[in-house]
C-alpha cells in the first residue's frame, strides 16, 4: 500500500474531493486516501477514475463520502467542507489528518459549512 499516495489534489482552487478506503480483497490491512480535482463535475467522476487505477494494483475501493476542498497554496491554507450528494459527507476530520501528512506546513481546517 505504500506505493499509493495519501493525497492527490489540485494545487489551487476550490474543488470536489472524496475519501476512499483501500483494502486488499479478503485482507485486514486498509488505508484511507484523499482525491480531489476541479476536473470533476460530480464526486462520482473522481471515484470512476480512482477505482480502476486501484483495482489494477490489486485493491478494492470504497468511497467513504465526499465534500469540497479550498486549496490556497500562496497562503498555505486548506479548508475542507461540504458534502457529496451521491456519497454523503466524508468524515472531514479524517480527511484533515491525511492532508496534514502531506501538507505539513499548512494551516488545515474543516467545517460542516455547505459553502
Amino acid at each position: 500500500m505504500a506505493a499509493v499516495r495519501d493525497v492527490e489534489i489540485d494545487p489551487e482552487g476550490t474543488f470536489k474531493y472524496i475519501l476512499v478506503r483501500l483494502q486488499r480483497p479478503g485482507g485486514e490491512e486498509r488505508r484511507d486516501i484523499v482525491r480531489g480535482t476541479k476536473a470533476a463535475e460530480f464526486h462520482n467522476h473522481i471515484f470512476e477514475k480512482v477505482n480502476p487505477e486501484m483495482e489494477k494494483l490489486g485493491y478494492e475501493c470504497k468511497c467513504l463520502g465526499g465534500g469540497k476542498i479550498e486549496h490556497n497554496s500562496k497562503d498555505k491554507k486548506i479548508r475542507v467542507f461540504g458534502l457529496s450528494t451521491g456519497y454523503g459527507k466524508a468524515d472531514h476530520s479524517v480527511t484533515v489528518e491525511i492532508l496534514k501528512k502531506v501538507y505539513t506546513d499548512y494551516e488545515i481546517t474543516w467545517s460542516d459549512d455547505k459553502k
